[in-house]
């Protein structure tokens, strides 16, 4: 029977502890880069939020701006299309949303302007523009009408057009994403 000097238990010990953490700080050097570049690039995260001074928009006119590749449509709402919007009755929508739910300040109207029925893009923003039946936004391709809310309430599209994320920087700057 042989026994083994005091010290060399404790030396091996520190060996596989060492080893053991040098192999785990390579492999994290390793690994790395293969996780850094699932990342967003610098032009995506750029794109990825808009900011627009909103102060030229006179009352009852639209500005469209590009975010993300879609169309963006701000609308400075008149007192008569806010009305309008906030008279409709939720009920008789087919996707029930009340206006107060879809603008932040009620004199400005933000929506996606894709169709939700097959991507298209609806008519409104123009003042020679065909409105709709309901004074909003027309997609002449299927003929979906959206009123001045952008609800749907006639025609194949099955939900309303999509209020993006935004916020008020200041009282005529927003920032879309």
């Amino acid at each position: 029977m042989t026994t083994e000097p005091k010290g060399d238990g404790s030396r091996r010990d520190f060996l596989y502890i060492a080893t053991g953490g040098f192999a785990t700080v390579g492999a994290g050097t390793a690994v790395w880069p293969f996780i850094d570049q699932m990342n967003p690039a610098a032009d995506v995260l750029a794109l990825s939020s808009l900011e627009v001074d909103i102060s030229g928009i006179p009352e009852g006119h639209s500005l469209t701006v590009k975010w993300r590749g879609k169309p963006v449509f701000i609308r400075h709402r008149t007192a008569v299309e806010i009305q309008e919007a906030r008279a409709a009755s939720v009920a008789d929508l087919r996707d029930p949303v009340r206006d107060q739910d879809r603008a932040q300040k009620p004199e400005w109207l933000i929506v996606v302007g894709i169709c939700t029925h097959l991507g298209c893009i609806p008519l409104g923003q123009k003042d020679t523009d065909p409105k709709g039946d309901f004074g909003g936004f027309f997609c002449p391709c299927h003929g979906s009408h959206y009123d001045t809310a952008a609800r749907v309430r006639k025609g194949p599209a099955p939900r309303n057009l999509e209020v993006p994320d935004y916020e008020f920087l200041t009282p005529t700057l927003i920032k879309i994403g």
